[in-house]
């Protein structure tokens, strides 16, 4: 039997991080006009103002409506907001900043109710999985904002250290891990579904970049016509570069001040190019989920590659508390075990591997979540970036694009079979 005790501490757990999760959200809606609001800056991306409603639409739908067998409080947004409801460019005719608030409000409150009142610890996956979900919206209203604003995004709390790196640091440093197994995945509570089970996975040895690829190596690339030489890019990815005429990452700066942060706004098709360029290739993401979370003196799985203490500023540039990247050497705390840095926060990063389930996955809460993307068509992404929440920050984390997609906050690090080819 469940203890009471137990129960109530795991509702405050639950309600401080619904109360603190929806803060943050509040925050970038602060000041926002009707146009920010409704503008869709990209056919593949909603308008910031639909995922707001999305956001309460998919709180009422499991929490009230399929878990609490509650009516619909707001039945009119139910096309609207629902992710197969409309065609993304259908999206754009919205309630206003003020009723869709007053939406989430109302809502809010019902939870709230609900979960005074609920067996919480029968049903808490499902309550985590709703903050990861606003969550994750977080991030792409954050990202959706800065395709809007461009580099008008404020930059808060960049410190002088954050400019420079270190003069001991080599950007260019890989690290060697050796083979044996790993546990890869995670059947914690917070898990998402394509994150379970955990299981034992056998790595031959390899190399990994300790840094994410920086701006000034990335320049190299560019300098020396890597987006004009078709040799560094695979068919597809030509096909693509030559499509879209792409000749530097989305958010690129010419700003050298930012040479020893990570790239970001970049295509897997311009991840794959660079690698080739400098004779590595992308890692695995068993390689990169090795090498960030697993303690081979321990013999265990790190939750976070530094250990178990829940993501900060010390360890990690994240939960906007930046507002945009920092030097890839920042957070020498949040180092893995095997001392890659900026695995988690900062930019995510590509990896070479398709979203595939593991064996034995089983969809949560429905199959719509992870199981329509295992169509070999997604990269997987891991890590996080300064847009991140907590909630979604962990090694095991799984995310996933077409590898055509460089509005995201995405990076990449590179790795090696062996150091003999390596230029």
């Amino acid at each position: 039997m469940i203890s009471r005790l137990y129960q109530s501490s795991l509702k405050e757990t639950l309600f401080n991080a619904l109360v603190e999760c929806r803060r943050q959200t509040w925050k970038l809606f602060e000041g926002m006009d009707e146009s920010t609001f409704c503008c869709q800056p990209h056919p593949d991306f909603s308008p910031v103002g639909w995922h707001l409603g999305h956001i309460g639409y998919t709180e009422s739908l499991w929490l009230l409506e399929h878990s609490g067998g509650l009516p619909c409080p707001f039945p009119q947004y139910r096309k609207l907001f629902a992710a197969d409801g409309l065609p993304k460019s259908k999206r754009v005719q919205l309630p206003d900043l003020e009723e869709t608030l007053y939406y989430l409000d109302r809502v809010r409150k019902q939870v709230l109710q609900r979960l005074e009142v609920v067996d919480v610890a029968q049903e808490e996956p499902l309550w985590r999985f709703l903050i990861q979900h606003e969550s994750q919206h977080y991030e792409i209203i954050s990202f959706v904002l800065q395709l809007i604003q461009g580099e008008k995004l404020e930059i808060r709390n960049m410190e002088a250290n954050f400019n420079s790196v270190s003069a001991e640091t080599n950007l260019t440093e890989m690290v060697l891990i050796p083979a044996g197994e790993f546990e890869r995945g995670s059947d914690d509570v917070d898990a998402l579904d394509n994150e379970r089970p955990a299981h034992k996975v056998y790595l031959d040895t390899y190399y990994i970049d300790r840094y994410p690829v920086t701006c000034g190596q990335y320049r190299l690339f560019m300098e020396a016509g890597g987006y004009e030489d078709c040799q560094w890019w695979s068919n597809t990815g030509w096909k693509w570069r030559q499509r879209e005429s792409v000749v530097a990452p989305l958010y690129w700066s010419m700003d050298q001040l930012r040479d020893n942060h990570p790239v970001y706004g970049v295509s897997w098709y311009e991840a794959q190019a660079y690698s080739r360029f400098v004779g590595k290739r992308l890692p695995t993401e068993a390689e990169w989920e090795k090498a960030a979370s697993w303690d081979a003196e321990a013999g265990c799985r790190r939750f976070y590659p530094w250990g178990n203490e829940s993501p900060n500023a010390k360890y990690s540039n994240c939960d906007h508390l930046i507002g945009n990247t920092t030097p890839v050497d920042a957070y020498p705390s949040g180092q893995s075990a095997y001392g890659l840095y900026d695995t988690l926060g900062n930019i995510w990063e590509w990896t070479g591997s398709w979203f595939e389930p593991y064996d034995g996955f089983q969809s949560y809460p429905y199959v719509g979540y992870s199981q329509v993307y295992f169509d070999q068509k997604h990269r997987v992404l891991k890590g996080g970036s300064w847009a991140t929440r907590p909630w979604g920050l962990r090694a095991s984390f799984r995310n996933w694009y077409y590898p055509h997609v460089r509005q995201i906050f995405a990076g990449f690090r590179c790795a090696a079979s062996s150091l003999s080819k390596i230029n």
